[in-house]
């Protein structure tokens, strides 16, 4: 029986992003794989504080020891401590983070890389951590027997930048839960919608961390311009604080959008449906994305999408969403009041949508996924 560890440190510590990333990975993993011996490493934590794993041959691996600490062990001091101290001896070691840490000669190694945004948009990450990312990354890279890129654009980044060999890079797609859906239950919906302070209220919905790489100071130029023709529309982000914020409160003042921008912080995966249910469209209008998660959710749900022509999101929306420049103000205004006045081809979005989704499933990259993990093992 093979034993592989995987880095559930994102899930642990991260509720959206990434770390959604990999607790959907992995519960679909423990459906469709219930003979491999799967190890969850979980750093920063105690093993009392977890909950019951996703499957019965899926174990926790802790420790006490933060993800800071062992970035200063492994990544800055060096320090050949293999990750095999925290989960005993394994086959294969996956890093979901990007960055992978020392392991023994004889364990094979997969690392996950979701985007290169540090690289294609430096602007939008603090100096820090750009310049451990710009450290690290590569070095990963180089090391791993095999990595993942969460699409053929990523991908495309890798081969160019780090001229990765292009058959080292398997592109998985991340999938869309069942539990995203068009909530039609008025009581459910209004419930929520309340909860976050947008019943009665038209609005359109972001998700994602507050952070520079979102372009929400643009999206709220175009509401307010929007706005400025007589259309009541507000505005919604639905993201944990991030970095870098103080460029989206100035554009909210500066725009006099005060009273019509809703930023509602982290909100948990539960009220997502209701909340992309309830919008009249999707902004997802990034400077860069490694894949654009919620673009799928929201199709999913019923909601147009508009996002934008750049990096990993034309892949993703295909013909489902409308495509914008994101550094073009108007053309982002324009699309949104198209999809606000135009019945037949807000209907046409919705039902592409749909169908686009089918594309897109968990228990599809579980099975990719293994079947990666039996290549690197030369099972």
């Amino acid at each position: 029986m093979s034993r592989i560890a995987i880095d559930y440190t994102p899930a642990y510590e991260q509720g959206g992003g990434i770390g959604r990333y990999v607790r959907e990975l992995t519960a679909a993993l423990a459906v469709k794989d219930p003979l491999t011996d799967y190890r969850l490493f979980v750093a920063g934590s105690k093993r009392e504080r977890l909950p019951h794993p996703p499957g019965p041959n899926f174990d926790w691996r802790t420790t006490i020891l933060t993800p800071r600490w062992l970035a200063r062990i492994w990544q800055r001091a060096h320090l050949p401590l293999p990750v095999e101290a925290f989960t005993g001896p394994v086959d294969l070691f996956h890093a979901t983070d990007f960055v992978l840490p020392p392991t023994l000669p004889q364990t094979r190694n997969l690392l996950t890389v979701h985007d290169l945004s540090f690289l294609r948009v430096p602007d939008a990450a603090s100096p820090s951590l750009r310049r451990y990312l710009e450290a690290v990354v590569p070095r990963s890279v180089e090391r791993a027997d095999h990595v993942l890129a969460d699409s053929q654009a990523t991908k495309d980044d890798l081969i160019e930048i780090y001229r990765t060999p292009a058959d080292k890079i398997s592109v998985l797609y991340s999938g869309v839960d069942s539990r995203f859906g068009a909530v039609t239950d008025e009581m459910a919906l209004s419930d929520v919608l309340e909860r976050h302070n947008l019943k009665d209220i038209a609005y359109v919905l972001s998700v994602g961390t507050v952070q520079p790489r979102k372009n929400y100071s643009r999206a709220i130029r175009a509401l307010s311009k929007i706005r400025d023709q007589g259309i009541d529309l507000h505005y919604a982000v639905a993201g944990g604080s991030g970095w870098l914020e103080d460029e989206m409160y100035r554009s909210i003042k500066e725009s006099a959008m005060e009273d019509y921008v809703h930023i509602l912080g982290f909100v948990p995966d539960e009220d997502l449906p209701a909340l992309y249910s309830g919008a009249r469209a999707l902004l997802a209008v990034s400077l860069y994305e490694g894949f654009g998660l919620p673009v799928l959710e929201a199709m999913a749900c019923g909601t147009p999408v508009i996002t934008s022509n750049l990096s990993s999101l034309p892949e993703v929306a295909g013909a489902a969403g409308i495509l914008v420049d994101p550094l073009d103000n108007e053309a982002i205004s324009d699309a949104i009041v198209r999809t606000l006045t135009d019945a037949a081809l807000r209907q046409q979005l919705v039902a592409v949508g749909f169908e686009h989704i089918k594309r897109f499933s968990w228990a599809s990259a579980a099975s990719q996924l293994k079947s990666i993990y039996d290549y690197i093992l030369g099972a």
